[in-house]
């Protein structure tokens, strides 16, 4: 099939692009949000071919994925089709709502003309989807070239935009793990946070937008992975620190309650006993190198990248065989 899906999430769309279709990836001369083109950080497939706005109308176009409401609109102008009658359409909801959570609609909510699929079944349970018809792809990530060693005895953790999200992604919680062992934060905008935490340089050290690759290798020298978000649909980067064999400190919220399995490291909502299994990890390598066995046992099981091309060539079959 000939795919247009636009480049958003990067961790993600690299799995998606890995499949056995042709991926049309909207380039535009500013590479801004909606012409962000083929990743620069990971290498892609040949597969997951660049085109611009103008070309699109020339494109065969078997199916159209949108991520963000506004594409629909984009998608009927470059493509000069009615996407989702013209064209079939599947809408990836990648977030969690926002807003008074038990009652948010979601944009796509009530349609008759897409497939709304979620990437979690708490997104699934969360949103208000109205009478669209829905689905659930669970992630699937590319594993890591890298296996976790431990030898540091350091908590590395994965952020974005830690000072803005702030309490959505637990950054208030930062400063009690760094009385445990240093921090290494990685992600994007996270310069200057031990000064904006208040935290001495050698309590925390922030990795700012480092290219994947090189993000795996030094996440798989750190003892265990800190995963603290209070509000999100499911970290990449917590599955893929699991498929790397690295112990995991979650909290028990959302869907990594079904993400990380009794004996992969520590799950609770009480910070204290997070706290507690943080300590026990650094203090005791050979715990913290059984527990991140098992890790990476049930994120490869449940997370690997087969099992998600899989399920989406079934979920695109069944749509455009609908459609004809």
């Amino acid at each position: 099939m000939n795919i247009l899906v636009w480049h958003v999430h990067g961790s993600w769309t690299t799995s998606f692009v890995h499949g056995k279709h042709r991926y049309l990836v909207p380039v535009t001369p500013d590479r801004g949000p909606y012409g962000l083109g083929r990743a620069r950080t990971y290498p892609w497939p040949d597969s997951a071919v660049e085109v611009t706005p103008q070309q699109l109308r020339r494109e065969e176009v078997d199916v159209v994925l949108l991520q963000r409401p506004e594409e629909l609109d984009l998608a009927c102008d470059w493509l000069g089709r009615r996407v989702g009658r013209d064209v079939p359409a599947i809408y990836v909801e990648h977030n969690t709502p926002k807003g008074d959570v038990p009652n948010t609609r979601h944009p796509m909510a009530d349609r008759d003309d897409l497939l709304l699929t979620h990437v979690t079944g708490f997104n699934e349970l969360f949103w208000d989807n109205g009478a669209t018809r829905t689905a659930v792809v669970e992630h699937g990530v590319v594993p890591p070239a890298v296996e976790w060693t431990g030898e540091l005895d350091r908590l590395a953790v994965v952020i974005n935009e830690p000072v803005r999200r702030w309490r959505v992604t637990g950054t208030d919680l930062l400063p009690r793990f760094a009385e445990i062992a240093p921090l290494d934060v990685f992600g994007m905008k996270v310069a200057g946070l031990a000064e904006h935490l208040g935290l001495p340089a050698d309590r925390l050290t922030s990795h700012d937008d480092v290219p994947q690759h090189r993000m795996h290798a030094e996440l798989a020298r750190r003892r265990a992975y800190l995963h603290l978000c209070r509000w999100t649909s499911l970290g990449l980067s917590l599955v893929e620190a699991m498929t790397m064999g690295m112990p995991v400190v979650a909290l028990a919220t959302t869907e990594a309650v079904e993400a990380v399995p009794p004996g992969s490291g520590a799950l609770s909502t009480r910070v204290d006993t997070l706290l507690e299994a943080a300590r026990r990890f650094v203090a005791q390598p050979a715990e913290a190198r059984r527990a991140g066995a098992e890790a990476r046992t049930a994120a490869r099981a449940r997370y690997g990248l087969d099992r998600f091309l899989a399920d989406w060539d079934r979920l695109l079959e069944e749509e455009v065989c609908a459609s004809r």
